[in-house]
């Protein structure tokens, strides 16, 4: 049973310092499913500072140590998955299955990759007469959303642990299970007391708390670039390093030489993974100005396809958004989508027939979408798609840059030399050519207000480290 009214502090579940909690509320049914308790500065304190003691200790571990302790997690972990699963359909909305493979398989994925990461990572180097040490940067804080709790707590965990730091984690307050499962799978394998430490709590407390202590020397935040912007301004005074993984509103630009068919339904398919809650999602398809009617047919066709219902459902593709807030949200920008102009081609504003409660919205398509309309300025973070227009290629590519994100990006051609050449004139951290999934032993993040810094596999681990040259090492 998960232990939602403490926090993982120093090796132990210990009580929060005041007795405060938060309802978590099942986004299908509106129901209260039970209360979390809130943390906060105080309980940072606690945290950070068990976190500093363990530190020394945890630094000095070999990789053999920290590649058996990766091991032990991994087998645990793997035992758990349905439990993961479970609970992140519960909290979040996820189709059951959808959460059980996917959702919990990046869990399992992101530990393994950094577990083969850490086999052959370089951490010295001679240059010339200098010895180059890499060396855990000391201890980091963490602060993870809820549209994809467990990979996201994973990618920053993993190599933490990887590159011998310690750490404090704030996971999101609307999917607070995954993480104490987690941590009960950390504890179970040994990790020694105070390298992982864990409060719950809202981020303008804890999250604030965490991003100006001085104790920690480094904060990993993903989440949107309004809460990113104050992270980073919040760590300011004390110089701490800070990476971070934020909003997107990714092009999808459909060459005429693509199979248009293939490549519409899949980026379609693609935009409404996850209700559309993925901050790579591609939410804006380019297509060649002669053929909008077409691709928004075939958008549509995908988007009335989709099943919505109960997350535990067999039959069920889709189901809501996670919170109340994100289904105003959302909500409030098809209204201005309508309002200014574009074509409303599948779905539009309010619930979806049959669904009279739970945060459930209709998979939306505009078609006719101009380049400064809000729908494909902000992002919307829902199953709703925006077609644009293009002139030729050098309009696409110009029409992918025009935006203060720069995340991920997308390609399809029938061509895939065509396919490289395109991509390499997109501004953003990720392309993606002919549908093609990410890898997670590549780098993950982003150009301009996207964020700063790589996650995923070795430039993970890198994130974690410091770079100490030691001159006149000699022979």
């Amino acid at each position: 049973m998960a232990e939602r009214n403490k926090f993982y502090i120093g090796g132990n579940w210990v009580a929060p310092s005041e007795d405060r909690n938060l309802p978590v509320v099942n986004p299908a049914t509106e129901e209260v499913l039970y209360n979390v308790a809130l943390g906060n500065a105080a309980d940072v304190d606690r945290a950070v500072a068990a976190a500093r003691e363990a530190w020394p200790k945890f630094a000095a571990t070999t990789r053999e140590d920290r590649l058996a302790l990766l091991a032990r997690i991994l087998e645990l972990y793997s035992k758990r998955m349905k439990d993961v699963g479970g609970a992140i359909s519960d909290e979040m909305g996820a189709p059951l299955t959808f959460a059980e493979r996917v959702h919990a398989g990046a869990g399992l994925s992101h530990f393994m990759t950094t577990q083969e990461a850490l086999k052959t990572y370089v951490f010295e180097e001679r240059i010339g007469a200098a010895m180059v040490v890499r060396e855990p940067i000391g201890v980091a804080g963490q602060i993870t959303p809820w549209n994809w709790p467990m990979n996201q707590m994973a990618c920053k965990i993993a190599p933490a642990l990887a590159a011998g730091c310690t750490m404090v984690l704030k996971p999101s307050e609307y999917t607070p299970t995954a993480a104490l499962i987690l941590a009960e799978v950390l504890h179970d394998a040994g990790v020694p007391p105070g390298v992982f430490n864990l409060v719950n709590g809202l981020g303008p407390e804890v999250g604030a708390a965490m991003s100006g202590h001085p104790g920690l020397d480094m904060i990993s935040f993903t989440g949107s670039t309004r809460a990113g912007i104050d992270v980073a301004t919040r760590a300011a005074p004390t110089v701490k390093r800070v990476t971070q993984e934020l909003g997107g509103k990714s092009a999808n630009i459909i060459l005429a030489d693509a199979d248009f068919e293939k490549a519409v339904t899949g980026g379609a398919r693609h935009c409404f993974a996850n209700s559309g809650q993925s901050c790579n999602a591609p939410t804006r398809m380019l297509v060649p100005e002669t053929r909008m009617r077409e691709a928004a047919g075939i958008a549509a066709a995908m988007a009335n396809s989709i099943r919505l219902g109960d997350p535990r459902a067999a039959d069920t593709d889709m189901g809501p958004v996670a919170n109340r807030t994100q289904w105003e949200k959302i909500q409030r920008l098809i209204a201005s989508g309508v309002e200014e102009g574009a074509t409303v081609a599948a779905g539009g504003p309010g619930r979806p027939q049959g669904l009279n409660k739970g945060f459930f919205v209709r998979p939306t398509v505009f078609a006719d979408v101009k380049p400064e309309m809000t729908i494909a300025r902000e992002e919307i973070f829902g199953p709703v798609l925006s077609i644009l227009a293009y002139k030729d290629e050098d309009d696409a590519v110009r029409i992918a840059n025009d935006t203060p994100y720069g995340l991920a990006g997308y390609v399809s051609s029938g061509d895939i030399a065509h396919a490289r050449a395109v991509a390499r004139r997109i501004r953003a951290g990720n392309v993606n050519l002919n549908g093609a999934m990410n890898d997670r032993r590549a780098p993950f993040g982003g150009y301009k207000q996207s964020g700063n810094g790589r996650e995923w596999g070795r430039f993970g681990i890198e994130e974690y480290l410091e770079v100490k040259a030691i001159g006149g090492w000699g022979e």
